[in-house]
């Protein structure tokens, strides 16, 4: 073959091969279709051209609803993106479960100082779901362990739980946030130690010596690493689902509420009963009463939430709330128990560990998915000092207290609030 025709053909199949390589750069990049087995932002090894985030559509969108919380793109949040969109159904049910629940949160981290936008973070931890409970015994739709909510003033005892009240819970959620960014000064490592703990964040951080989530990820515990990633792309799908042609599914009950301060015991099915409501709907507007029954006293009233009615019907209510006949407290229900962004295997802790040598209490805590503090409240510990023999409680069971319901006389007090952005809510936190 000459020479000239030689080069010919060789100088075409390098026209290819670039051409070739030109295009698979710009293909957009879709984690993880292909391997339906890999969590999301797990073992991510894709390296990106120059520009490739710099020019992509999802990045430009995250940029556009940004407001104080770093809203970064890279293929880990891009596989959340993609898990968020593919669930169309559960995230219409989301959409409309917000036009509730959002305007609670929203007014909680108004007052607490903290960006509104952190409200998506209650989806990652349990779609809005208040009476969700985790394999570790988190609870709520901000999923508190139980030290922790005490820590920040809610309440647990065997007729209330403040972890499944989302005007409670927010509050108590929105403090946490605050204190951690009070600590690390950057929203996206305080949103990660509300998954870990600040102590496994501060280690990192100490190690790492920068104060930046990327930087510290791969030191962070595998949930949490996947955790930021999960919250940034559910906050582009919650704004962006008309795009993936997600549409919002409208609630069955009411968003106008009224709101009664009760300073007895009452039933939730004689208020039912007496205002002619669903006893189901009664239930879903006040989840923190885990037996159905309003445990109020004079010293400390308990919140009953309504939907908004006629005024002559306070009557009724009015005597619903002063019946001395006696009731029969119904069974606990059955609680929701998922993850919402991740399926871990399912495994049963202990009661208890026995300290071992050369653990420490940090150690012990991520070996069994609690919270460092939490571990320390169980076991009245002031410090971070494991003792070698010394038996730890893995849960708060053994600290269980009964409350029993006092006779008492009741007053009835009646605020409104209608969950719609901007109107304020009347009763006490």
């Amino acid at each position: 073959m000459p020479l000239n025709k030689r080069m010919k053909k060789l100088f075409t199949v390098t026209i290819c091969i670039l051409l070739v390589t030109i295009v698979k750069a710009n293909t957009p990049f879709l984690a993880n279709n292909a391997d339906k087995n890999t969590t999301p932002g797990d073992t991510l090894a894709v390296t990106r051209p120059a520009g490739y985030y710099s020019n992509s559509i999802y990045k430009l969108r995250l940029d556009s609803i940004k407001k104080d919380v770093q809203l970064d793109y890279n293929d880990y949040v891009q596989s959340y993106i993609d898990v968020y969109s593919r669930h169309k159904d559960e995230m219409g049910k989301v959409l409309g479960l917000a036009k509730y629940y959002f305007p609670i949160y929203e007014k909680a981290f108004r007052e607490a100082g903290i960006p509104e936008e952190i409200k998506y973070l209650s989806i990652v931890e349990s779609k809005l779901d208040p009476t969700a409970v985790s394999r570790v015994g988190a609870t709520g739709p901000w999923q508190f362990m139980s030290a922790t909510a005490k820590q920040y003033g809610l309440s647990m005892n065997s007729y209330v739980d403040d972890r499944r009240d989302p005007v409670q819970a927010s509050y108590a959620a929105a403090a946490y946030i605050k204190d951690a960014y009070m600590e690390f000064g950057d929203w996206l490592l305080a949103i990660a130690s509300y998954n870990c703990g600040k102590n496994a964040v501060e280690r990192a951080v100490s190690k790492v010596g920068v104060l930046d989530f990327w930087a510290i990820r791969e030191l962070l515990p595998a949930e949490t690493r996947n955790y930021v990633p999960a919250f940034i792309g559910v906050a582009y799908v919650m704004n962006y689902a008309h795009k993936h042609d997600i549409s919002s599914q409208p609630w069955r009950y009411a968003t106008g509420t009224d709101t009664v301060l009760v300073n007895r015991f009452v039933s939730l099915s004689n208020v039912s009963k007496a205002l002619n409501i669903e006893l189901g709907q009664l239930a879903v507007l006040n989840p923190a009463y885990t037996r159905q029954i309003i445990n109020g006293t004079p010293t400390a009233p308990r919140r009953l939430i309504i939907p908004r009615t006629a005024h002559e019907n306070f009557a009724a209510l009015y005597t619903a709330l002063n019946d001395d006949a006696p009731f029969v407290a119904p069974a606990p229900q059955p609680l929701a128990v998922y993850t919402a962004y991740k399926e871990p295997a399912a495994r049963k802790l202990p009661e208890s560990h026995v300290v071992r040598k050369g653990e420490t209490l940090a150690d012990i805590a991520d070996k069994f998915g609690v919270e460092l503090q939490d571990l320390k409240d169980w076991n009245n510990l002031r410090s971070n000092k494991a003792v070698v023999g010394k038996k730890l409680w893995l849960n708060d069971m053994h600290q269980t207290s009964v409350q029993q319901p006092p006779a008492s006389k009741p007053d009835l007090k009646v605020s409104n609030y209608k969950a719609q952005p901007g109107v304020e809510l009347v009763a006490a936190k």
